[in-house]
């Protein structure tokens, strides 16, 4: 149950450096028997760590993320009996607090405070004993506020902590602090409180560099051999008042730091010494990176005194795949790695500029990915709380990015905000593939407020002819043939995108409010749909199968879409397989169609397009990054040049995951696992070897258990296939070569061919 509130949102006197500490002593009362249980409820305007009795409440950081704080601040709840002293005795309530995303820098301009001005905490500890008797501790006008250790915090800006300042004696009872000042009530509307749905950030993974050396310039760099997302904690000894000065970056340009990708943010950590042995941990922020820069390190740095800590929300992994090819296999791996470097929280777009914000786009074309790789359902979930606070608010428009900073932000280059394809079709395309992947109907009735609201608006911005050809667009945003001061010069036409998608949304929306038993408006959205369909087969579609723009996006989404008849369809697939080949099997998608080209060659007869695609090494291709050495997915297909130099454009990632949504095709296609009913009660397995791999594992762990596919060519051309399935899950084999089967429960192989 939701707890009833009797705590005041406070704040301090002093504002301490952007990261006060906040203090309450408490005894725990007698004569009302033992301790039966305590909770202590918490949340924060900024983050918090919570300390009781001396000790953190949680591993936890970050806390509590980021949500549309004007509609949803979350809190969370801790058990902590056993901190509590014993009866009669007294302990400390206290908490540190930083600026996070409430206050901090949002964006890509200097924009601070967007939510307000000042650092809040509210916290309420409930104590349970054996007679019933219940003791609060909340808190109000009689805490006490003071300094911490950390001089600055921002998340894109870094932290600075000077060690000399370290004292824990604010957590023990007694202690008065020097400095400290009192505390104010904060005009706070309770309503606004929200238990946490999805997962809590945590650090998950730490990481030894793999080299240190000094660069051209002098510089002592480090590299972890991975590009993650998270801080380094340093062990370090040097003359008390010296400081060790950090940067991050994710490559590097001319054997230095490659920083210009990172726009204003600074992410650079300060260390002051105490003259003692200092462990530092800067908690109040995060960094994306592969390497690091250190200067001002008393004598030489040893790999041992110098850690990656890998943090993002606390996610449980579910899906894997592996092929023969090892260089897929780093595409795969890259995948993962940009998924949990921005999942911290957020589905961000990147993690280490000016920006990092819930890009809708990205999400749209990412989350049947994401869905499959890890168990997302409450990430994604809470998310889309966030996205139906927006949508409300804004009568229907899904932002650009959610939460919505935007709409305090100046409109720059990409004008007030409005409905877009792909961008906004996420309130639409993530709650489905989340239906699809666990088949919760209660979170697809959730979620179905924001689906319908896009889709009624969208219905509104049509022009007289039934196309979605106004307005602003995306686009097939960073199609590689744009210039790279200009990412939305696509080939594709904007029309034909929207209005592909508009369709797309239609239609999904119509199948969602069938499954939930809103008839009229399945048969409304459905009826929409059909309209769009013959718009756009009648404005943008030529009898030879020809669409307008002639490019490779606006095949594959009127393909993947289910646009077109069958007998325009086949030509329409031959024309995008002529132009995968005249591309040279390289690359010519963005956004918008990269997630679908291969799944439209596939479905069109042109499995081996799609494989040489898949498989091709030059610029632009998935494999050209792996080749240059990186690690996760970029959001350039050219974010570093042939010669080792970075893009030009202003606007460069190593860390980006839209592009990465090719690893959908993998699971369904080369692993071949797909489900066939959501939440995979029934299970399509239909593996189609190509391009020259000889096996593939794929794994899923499903809402009812394991599923499993390993198949592999043998020598004389045979396919052999082995699948596990679950109990209570039936399997549709679909082998190539052999009859169609369904199969139940249990380990089966199959043979084909030779």
């Amino acid at each position: 149950m939701p707890p009833t509130w009797h705590a005041t949102m406070i704040g301090p006197d002093e504002d301490f450096a952007g990261a006060p500490l906040l203090r309450t002593e408490f005894s725990v009362e007698t004569g009302h028997g033992a301790v039966t249980g305590a909770q202590l409820h918490a949340t924060a305007r900024g983050v918090f760590t919570a300390f009781v009795g001396g000790a953190a409440v949680s591993d936890e950081v970050l806390s509590p993320g980021w949500s549309s704080y004007e509609w949803r601040l979350r809190y969370r709840t801790y058990d902590v009996a056993a901190l509590l002293p014993d009866a009669g005795e007294t302990a400390v309530l206290g908490f540190a607090l930083g600026n996070g995303w409430y206050r901090g820098r949002l964006g890509w301009g200097d924009e601070r405070a967007i939510y307000g001005p000042e650092l809040g905490v509210l916290a309420q500890l409930e104590i349970t004993f054996a007679d019933g008797h219940r003791q609060f501790v909340g808190t109000d006008g009689s805490w006490r506020a003071g300094p911490s250790a950390v001089q600055t915090n921002d998340l894109y800006d870094g932290q600075t902590i000077d060690a000399r300042l370290v004292d824990d004696a604010w957590l023990r009872p007694g202690a008065a602090g020097s400095g400290w000042t009192g505390v104010h009530a904060q005009e706070f509307d309770a309503a606004i409180l929200a238990p946490y749905v999805g997962p809590v950030v945590r650090r998950q993974q730490e990481v030894s560099p793999t080299r240190i050396w000094t660069s051209p310039a002098g510089g002592t760099l480090v590299d972890f051999g991975q590009n993650l997302v998270g801080w380094l904690r340093l062990a370090v000894r040097g003359e008390a008042g010296a400081t060790v000065t950090v940067r991050h970056a994710e490559v590097l340009e001319d054997g230095e730091l490659g920083t210009r990708p990172l726009r204003s943010a600074q992410a650079t950590d300060r260390f002051v010494l105490s003259g003692a042995d200092d462990v530092f941990e800067p908690t109040l922020t995060f960094h994306g990176f592969r390497y690091a820069e250190l200067d001002g390190w008393p004598g030489v740095p040893t790999t041992d005194a110098i850690t990656a800590v890998v943090v993002h929300s606390d996610l449980r992994r579910t899906g894997r795949f592996r092929c023969s090819d090892e260089l897929v296999n780093q595409l795969h791996d890259n995948v993962v790695w940009g998924m949990r470097g921005n999942f911290l929280d957020v589905p961000t777009d990147c993690p280490q500029r000016d920006e990092r914000m819930g890009w809708t786009g990205d999400i749209a074309a990412f989350a049947p990915s994401a869905a499959f790789l890890y168990d997302v359902a409450d990430f994604l979930g809470d998310w889309l709380l966030d996205v139906d606070a927006e949508q409300r608010a804004a009568e229907g428009l899904i932002p650009y990015v959610v939460p919505d900073v935007l709409k305090y932000t100046p409109p720059g280059d990409l004008g007030a905000q409005e409905s877009t394809a792909v961008w906004g079709d996420a309130a639409v395309w993530v709650p489905w593939a989340l239906w699809r992947a666990y088949g919760d109907r209660d979170a697809l009735d959730r979620a179905y407020g924001a689906m319908a609201a896009h889709v009624r608006r969208v219905e509104t911005l049509l022009s007289d002819t039934g196309l979605w050809d106004t307005g602003f667009q995306f686009g097939d945003w960073l199609d590689p043939t744009a210039p790279p001061d200009d990412p939305i010069r696509a080939k594709a036409d904007n029309g034909v995108v929207a209005t592909a998608c508009l369709y797309r949304s239609a239609r999904t929306a119509s199948e969602a409010a069938a499954v939930l038993g809103r008839g009229g408006d399945a048969e409304h959205f459905a009826g929409l749909a059909e309209r769009t369909r013959s718009a756009f087969v009648k404005h943008y579609v030529g009898d030879d199968g020809r669409i307008r723009s002639d490019a490779v996006t606006a095949y594959a989404l009127a393909i993947h879409f289910g646009l077109l008849d069958d007998r325009v369809r086949g030509l329409a697939g031959d024309r995008l397989a002529a132009l995968v080949a005249e591309s040279g099997h390289r690359i010519a998608t963005g956004f918008a169609g990269t997630p679908y080209v291969c799944d439209a060659l596939v479905e069109t007869g042109h499995l081996d397009d799609a494989y040489r695609l898949l498989l091709q090494r030059d610029c632009p291709s998935w494999l050209y990054p792996v080749t240059m050495g990186a690690t996760t997915v970029w959001e350039r297909w050219d974010s570093m040049l042939p010669d080792g130099t970075i893009n030009p454009g202003q606007m460069t990632s190593f860390n980006h995951y839209a592009l990465g949504a090719v690893a959908d095709w993998l699971h369904r296609t080369v692993g071949g696992i797909a489900p066939a009913e959501p939440g995979y009660r029934t299970v399509r397995v239909a593996p189609r070897p190509g391009g020259g791999l000889t096996w593939a594992e794929c794994s899923l762990q499903t809402p009812h258990g394991l599923v499993a596919v390993a198949w592999r060519v043998e020598p004389s051309g045979a396919l052999d296939v082995e699948v596990a399935v679950p109990d209570g899950v039936t399997a549709e084999i679909d082998v190539p070569g052999a009859e169609p089967q369904r199969v139940g429960a249990g380990s089966h192989r199959f043979r084909a061919g030779a």
